[in-house]
């Protein structure tokens, strides 16, 4: 009876530690280009603690964010995306990380051939 208890409490542990409070939100990512910026993105913000994945469509320019509430908010994240050199909502682009990035990834970048 006392190893039923033990493993009925580890399991009750284990639920109430996994249970975080997961949100989803869309960014808009006005300044997305190509496929690289998509990788870039995803996986920058793989890196960030309390994020539990993302996704970037470049069809319509924003990406898909499911998040750890407690860990992390809105602002961190556009900030994170921010950081990687590119737009998110209206946390402009951090201007060294832009000029970091590869030509493509630049707007208007993918018109020069």
């Amino acid at each position: 009876m006392k190893l039923i208890n033990r493993v009925i409490i580890m399991l009750s542990i284990l639920i109430v530690a996994c249970n975080g409070d997961h949100a989803t939100i869309s960014v808009n990512t006005p300044t997305i280009q190509c496929g690289m910026c998509q990788k870039t993105i995803e996986v920058g913000l793989k890196k960030i603690a309390g994020i539990n994945s993302s996704t970037v469509d470049l069809a319509t320019k924003k990406t898909k964010v499911i998040y750890d509430s407690e860990k992390t908010d809105i602002k961190s994240i556009e900030k994170a995306i921010s950081d990687l050199g590119y737009q998110a909502n209206e946390q402009l682009a951090d201007l060294a990380s832009y000029e970091l990035l590869p030509a493509c990834c630049k707007i208007g970048g993918m018109d020069h051939k």
